[in-house]
Parts: C-alpha cells; structure tokens; sequence
C-alpha cells in the first residue's frame, strides 16, 4: 500500500464529510463572487468602447469580434483642466480625515475598554447611539457653525465634519476589538509600575493595530467616495477645494449626455483606494471579526 493510499484511509467519514462541505462552501463563494463581478466587468468593458457601442449593444458584445475599444474616454476624463488639482484636493482631504477619527477613537476606545470614570457605559451607549444620526440631518446646523467660525470652505471643515461622522463607528469597532485583549497583560503592566498611557502606547495600539487598519480601509474609501459632505461645506464657499468626486460628477450634463465618460473616471478614481484596500486587506478580516464578537 502506497503512502497516499493509507493517509486517504486514514480519513475518517467526518473529514470526508467536511471536505465535500468545503467544496461545496467554495464553490458557492466562487458563484456568488463571478455574480458579484459582473457589472464591474461591464463597466470596466465599456470604459473602452465609444459611445455607439456602449448604448448601442451590451458590454459582453464587445468580446466578439470585430473589436472596437478605444482609449479616448480616458483621454477625455485625464484632459479635463481641474482633474489634477481635484485628484490631489481627494487626497489632501482623505488622509487627515481618515487619521484625525482613528486618533481619537483609539483614546477614547481604551478609555471605555480599561479606564474607570462616572457614566462610562452610559456615555458608551450615547456615543453608539449616535449611529442612527441620519448625516442628512446634520448638514444645514453643521454648515451654518462653520460659517460662524470662518472655516466654510476651508479642508478643515471637511475635516472636522469626516472626523464627526466617523468617530461613533470608529469607537464602537476599536472599544470592542480593545476591551477583548488580555486583562493579565495591563495587569501586569500596572503591577509594573505602568500608567494608562504607556499601556496605551505600548500595549492597546500595537495589539490593536488589525482593527485600525480596518478601519481606515473604512474610513479612506467613506471619505475618498464622498460627494455631500464636500459639496455642502466647500463648494458654496470655495470651489478651488473641491474633491475628485464632484469633478467625476461635473462630467455628465443635467440633459444625461457625457455619461459614457463616467466608466473611465470610475476606474481611475477607484485605483488608490484599490491600492489602499489590497495594501491593508490581510489586516481587514482579523480586525472587523475581533471588534464585532465582544458587544
């Protein structure tokens, strides 16, 4: 008897029952994910092809021969005179208002994880409460603070106003992937002689460092994808600030003509964050199960 043959007979049912489970979980996943990808592949197609073609006939028509693709709607979209200013406006804003909010989060996340004070649940559950806050709500009394302070139209308000959206979710997924580290850990810290913030500095944000980076897949592509938070509190004031997203809007007419350009400005504004997301995705699944199984 040959090697494989005894480790096969060493399989008892069980595992053979678990590896026809996992087939079959695979093969559902490989489904569900093709299914998934298909308009993206659409998309992707007819960012190519001019305009005829694209309304004329469907994208997977353009796979047959005779082929047709072109590259001018990716000349037209990269030729536009403010793409360069609004690509680095997108980037000017996205990176203090993913980094401010996660700042933050992690003080207060460790402070409702490991730090005793009055009303600590209570100001906990307030600030999850904040959760179900419509955005919309909020824009006109937001808008018209700004205005009192000086700072409408400014990237500090953008800031102040991604940095507020963003901080209940932030603390909410950081408090719970914090609150499961191990206690003997900042105990023996204290025993020690370590105060709260070499416990933070040194202990809660290396371990915490999955969750974090989770969220600022989160954050990065909320703030990168964003088009009313920048156009309530920028473009009324100062239009020179304004982000990649309302360039990528400014494409198409009120009529609907220019929307064969919105595939390719689609793309080119998805690969940064595409770049942030595959830099950062082997940290995204430890991060959100770690601060989703401790409510």
């Amino acid at each position: 008897m040959t090697a494989a043959g005894a480790a096969l007979d060493r399989v008892g049912p069980k595992q053979g029952w678990l590896a026809h489970r996992h087939i079959g979980l695979h093969t559902a996943l490989i489904v569900l994910m093709i299914i998934w990808a298909i308009p993206t592949l659409g998309l992707f197609i007819n960012s190519f092809r001019p305009a005829t073609d694209a309304f004329g006939t469907g994208w997977w028509s353009a796979l047959f021969p005779p082929y047709n693709f072109t590259f001018e709607n990716y000349e037209h979209v990269l030729g536009q005179s403010n793409i360069g200013t609004n690509f680095l406006n997108s980037l000017f804003i996205s990176i203090p208002a993913t980094v401010i909010p996660i700042f933050v989060a992690a003080f207060a996340a460790y402070a409702f994880s490991w730090m005793e004070f009055p009303g600590r649940n209570i100001l906990f559950v307030v600030v999850v409460g904040l959760l179900v806050v419509p955005l919309q709500a909020t824009l006109i009394p937001v808008l018209s603070m700004f205005a009192s302070w000086g700072i409408a139209g400014t990237f500090l308000a953008v800031w102040l106003a991604h940095t507020a959206y963003g901080l209940p979710f932030a603390i909410y997924l950081l408090r719970n992937f914090m609150g499961s580290l191990p206690r003997e850990v900042f105990e023996s810290a204290a025993i020690d002689g370590a105060s709260s913030v070499t416990s933070f500095f040194r202990l809660a944000l290396p371990m915490s460092v999955p969750a974090i980076a989770a969220l600022a897949i989160f954050q990065f592509l909320f703030v990168w994808n964003d088009l009313l938070v920048a156009l309530i509190y920028i473009s009324i004031v100062n239009p020179d600030n304004l982000p990649l997203t309302v360039s990528i809007a400014g494409l198409m007419t009120s009529q609907g003509a220019g929307t064969e350009f919105l595939g390719a400005a689609a793309f080119i504004s998805m690969a940064l964050p595409l770049i942030v997301f595959f830099g950062l995705q082997r940290f995204f699944v430890r991060g959100i199960v770690g601060g989703a199984v401790k409510g």
